[in-house]
């Protein structure tokens, strides 16, 4: 269904049906739904293919079952009851040539304009990348795929972008007989820490509560709570990190100040999405969550033509979608957008 418009004096310019911005599994779920019901589609990515599954830890193995990540009807397929983060990445790569998915990677958006503040009848898409620059989309419809593990949740302190903290975790060699300090008190916390302590860092585990969060994996949890019993990695519950600094972190507990040696510190407190471009298009954001208005039926907006899909609906609240249950919001969204467009026709 393209449509080219023209204005006068300029070139015709490619109006698509549908722009999806994130390449994650909801993401490539709305495009692989939209090329099936005949849409003229693109992707836009701002990083690499699921692009958040790249940046997990490297030996990460996922909580769910192999077939709970499918999307597109293709099959799974592992030894394992668990798939690891590297069978996720062959899999989603798979799932895109199989459909031979118009991507473009390494495209980032940077403006979002809705209808309502133009002069034109579509959404206007700016996007920046290195090889073309800066470059505009037109679609009649967009849908936000954007997750959110690109932002992580800032404690705001003192040295918190010194060299030595980072918000991520990757692997644990680099901190062989290291003096380590891992913040957070689920998943990403507790199994970066144990990998760590099993690789010979001297780790301490700082949580602001008073145990570890309920949500933590079946099988990690124990393991956890047994280093922590005996010492193997030092716990401080009910501390927070106020600030960091060159070989030490400065820990508030029980109304008192503490420092701890740090060579290294994980800042592992969670991750939200960002909500310039929603906000850029008039998407209205809760204040307090920052959970975009939208019909959780469809999953479009108070934007006319916009919808939200996967962690991006959570606001803070990101824990409560995952690919198991994100990986359906594209095949709705398309299926909305399908009714509009037939309803236009009609």
């Amino acid at each position: 269904m393209p449509i080219d418009v023209t204005k006068e004096g300029r070139q015709s310019m490619h109006v698509y049906d549908v722009i999806v911005v994130g390449a994650g599994p909801s993401g490539l779920a709305a495009a692989i739904a939209a090329k099936q019901c005949g849409l003229d589609y693109k992707v836009l990515e701002q990083g690499l293919l699921v692009n958040s599954i790249f940046h997990f830890p490297i030996n990460m193995r996922f909580f769910t079952t192999p077939e709970l990540l499918e999307i597109g009807e293709l099959p799974f397929v592992t030894p394992y009851d668990k798939p690891t983060r590297q069978e996720a990445l062959r899999y989603y790569r798979r799932v895109t040539d199989s459909y031979q998915l118009n991507i473009e990677l390494g495209e980032s958006v940077i403006d979002l304009k809705s209808p309502e503040v133009t002069s034109r009848s579509e959404f206007t898409v700016e996007t920046q990348s290195e090889g073309k620059g800066k470059r505009q989309f037109y679609s009649r419809t967009v849908v936000l795929a954007l997750g959110c593990y690109d932002y992580p949740n800032r404690l705001s302190i003192p040295g918190e972008d010194l060299p030595h903290v980072s918000h991520y975790y990757s692997e644990p060699h680099a901190y062989y007989c290291k003096q380590v300090i891992v913040v957070g008190g689920k998943n990403s916390a507790a199994e970066a820490a144990l990998e760590l302590y099993r690789a010979g860092a001297k780790v301490t585990l700082v949580h602001r509560r008073e145990e570890l969060g309920q949500s933590i994996k079946y099988w990690v949890r124990p393991d956890i709570l047994n280093r922590i019993t005996e010492g193997s990695i030092a716990g401080c519950f009910e501390a927070q990190v106020v600030e960091i600094r060159v070989g030490e972190v400065v820990i508030e507990h029980s109304d008192k100040l503490h420092t701890l040696p740090a060579e290294a510190v994980f800042l592992l407190t969670g991750y939200r999405t960002d909500t310039s471009l929603m906000s850029q298009a008039g998407v209205r954001i809760a204040s307090d969550t920052y959970i975009p208005e939208h019909d959780p039926a469809t999953f479009e907006t108070n934007v006319d033509g916009l919808y939200i899909i996967g962690t991006a609906i959570t606001g803070i609240h990101s824990g409560r979608i995952f690919i198991e249950n994100g990986r359906f919001h594209g095949q709705v969204a398309i299926k909305q957008i399908l009714k509009r467009f037939n309803r236009k026709k009609s």
